[in-house]
């Protein structure tokens, strides 16, 4: 009796919303792996399952993994913490079940595989025992500053990317000396974020992106935006260039 062959696991890259910046490479897997699998949050169909549907089949088997906390946690808190080491854990034997039984995988990720998300906790894991390719894929920042028309770095600028989980210190001394930045995992962050970069000396230079690429862009300053929550789909910007334009 013949070994069954390993799986292998697909990071596959969807890009930051807007289906059609899917690459070639992306659709071309996900139109021929048996198996689909995604993170969302409990009861929703999640973004990445919704960028990916129209190259889904309809006989492929589907692996919805549900976060069990999303922020209503703080993220460095110790149950935070063991909840969410507990779920990927799980998630990652859930995947590697199906690549046992010699099926590939292929695990939507949202913007590119490698940068901020989840596919990284599946990465770590089951690398070692398994072949895993990635497909990159349009980040979120990028699709973000071309919805905005913001051009982000020219010549020798330094472009600093921030996760608005820092501590307001921190994002301060970083938006202090960046020729241009994006902050990330904006939500509920925001007003630190606003006070941050007044403290920085760069509030006006701030544009805010909501759903940059995907239905319900918003795109305008961040000194115009005034007191309001703020989904996680959401990015500031610090475009550079400043004295650095050839006219």
């Amino acid at each position: 009796m013949s070994e069954v062959k390993s799986g292998t696991l697909f990071g596959v890259g969807l890009g930051p919303g807007d289906p059609e910046l899917m690459t070639l490479k992306a659709v071309r897997v996900l139109s021929s792996a048996p198996v689909v699998a995604h993170f969302r949050k409990a009861g929703r169909t999640g973004h990445a399952r919704t960028i990916a549907n129209a190259h889904i089949r309809t006989d492929v088997v589907e692996a919805a993994f549900e976060y069990p906390v999303t922020t209503e946690i703080d993220f460095r808190e110790d149950g935070y913490v063991s909840a969410i080491r507990d779920f990927y854990e799980e998630s990652a034997a859930a995947i590697v079940a199906h690549l046992e039984g010699g099926r590939d995988v292929a695990l939507l990720c949202e913007g590119d595989p490698f940068f901020y998300g989840s596919f990284l906790h599946m990465y770590d894991r089951i690398k070692a025992a398994h072949q895993v390719m990635v497909i990159p894929g349009i980040t979120g920042m990028s699709g973000c500053w071309t919805a905005a028309q913001a051009p982000i770095t020219y010549g020798d600028d330094v472009m600093t990317v921030l996760p608005g989980t820092l501590d307001e210190e921190a994002l301060t001394k970083h938006l202090g000396v960046a020729d241009a930045a994006v902050i990330m995992k904006v939500g509920h962050n925001i007003e630190k974020i606003k006070r941050a970069l007044s403290a920085a000396g760069r509030f006006d230079d701030a544009i805010y992106v909501e759903r940059g690429t995907m239905p319900g862009e918003r795109v305008a300053k961040l000194s115009d935006l005034g007191e309001c929550a703020v989904p996680y789909f959401s990015i500031v910007l610090l475009p550079g260039g400043r004295g650095r334009r050839i006219a």
